[in-house]
Order: structure tokens, then sequence, then C-alpha cells
């Protein structure tokens, strides 16, 4: 569930040593202010090596952005059927992100990569913007997996995907996931209610 296991480092080919720092770099300090030379000097590779398998900059966020996707997915649907999945419907989503908020899954919690990276790059780099508009596509269709067949299932789940996505920023920017988590549970609550 962690980018990192208990591999060491330096066993790894060079460039997943420096997919692994960049994410891990990336995800904790944001994009901008990781630079290219502290990604190789952590990552023990030469810039000859760096620029081998990332071209620039710009690559690697974006191969960054892929590895991220894949984890947190991968997090989400295991942690979304852990909670009960369709048996417990929406339901399942307070828990599963309080997981998340409250937790080291995922090498802890700053808030979603995605959104974190538009507000930093915003149209400086569109690719940026598109793999964030699949990462929430896919989120959304993970989420209306959970919900009873309806004529309102899809507009069901992006709102409450729009309610996740709110729950997340929240929690991020007030470092305590308690008030996210309740506006969460009762969006939840609200669309049961009408459903």
């Amino acid at each position: 569930m962690t980018p990192r296991t208990d591999v060491n480092i330096v066993d790894l080919p060079a460039r997943e040593r420096i997919l692994r720092t960049a994410h891990d770099l990336f995800y904790a300090e944001g994009l901008r202010a990781t630079g290219i030379d502290r990604v190789i000097a952590e990552a023990s590779v030469t810039k000859v090596t760096f620029y081998r398998h990332f071209p620039s900059k710009n690559d690697l966020i974006l191969a960054y952005l892929n590895r991220r996707h894949d984890l947190w997915m991968t997090w989400f649907t295991e942690a979304l059927a852990r909670y009960g999945g369709a048996s417990r419907g929406a339901q399942a989503l307070p828990p599963v992100m309080n997981e998340w908020f409250s937790s080291q899954a995922l090498g802890g919690f700053r808030g979603c990569a995605f959104l974190n990276g538009v507000s930093e790059m915003g149209p400086a780099i569109p690719a940026v913007v598109e793999a964030t508009r699949l990462h929430k596509q896919q989120m959304t269709d993970a989420i209306e997996t959970l919900l009873p067949p309806s004529g309102q299932r899809r507009q069901t789940a992006e709102a409450l995907a729009i309610a996740v996505d709110g729950a997340i920023v929240q929690a991020q920017y007030s470092e305590d996931p308690v008030l996210a988590l309740r506006a969460l549970q009762f969006t939840v609550d609200q669309l049961n209610h009408k459903a």
C-alpha cells in the first residue's frame, strides 16, 4: 500500500530508484519545490542516467502522477472492499477516507497529489491537467460501483466524488480530518435519504 517497500532502494534498477525517490519527494514537498538535482542525489544516480530515463522534469512529473494513480486507485478499491464495498454502498466512503487521512497509507496524507499538481503547475503542463481528469474519472467510476442501479447512479457518483475531493482538501488544510469526515458522512446520508 505504501510506495516504498522493504527493498533497499540501491538494489533497484536506476529508473525505479528515480521514480520512487521522485514520488516521495514530490508528494511530501511539492512539484516545484523538488529540484532534479535533489532527486538525482537521493536516487543515487548520475545526471546522464537520470536524463536517459527522463528527458525532462515534466516527463518525471507525468511518470510520478501515473505511478501515484496506480498506487492510489489500488489502495482505494481495496479499501472500499475492506469497508463493505457495494453491500455498504456510499457508507463505505467515510471510513475509507479516514483510513487515508489518519494513517501512513500511501506514504501518509498530504492531500490529493493530482489536485496539488494542478494547483502548482496549472496550465503550464497540460498533461498534468489531463492526468488529473483521468484520475478523478476513475475515482468516480470506483464510487459508482458502490451504488445500486438507478437513473441517477452516475450523477450520484459524481456528487460523491466532489464530496470526497472536498473532504480531502478540508483535511489537508485544516490538518484535522474530523470536520471533513463529518461533512462527507452528512453528504452520504443526505444522498442515501433521497435515493
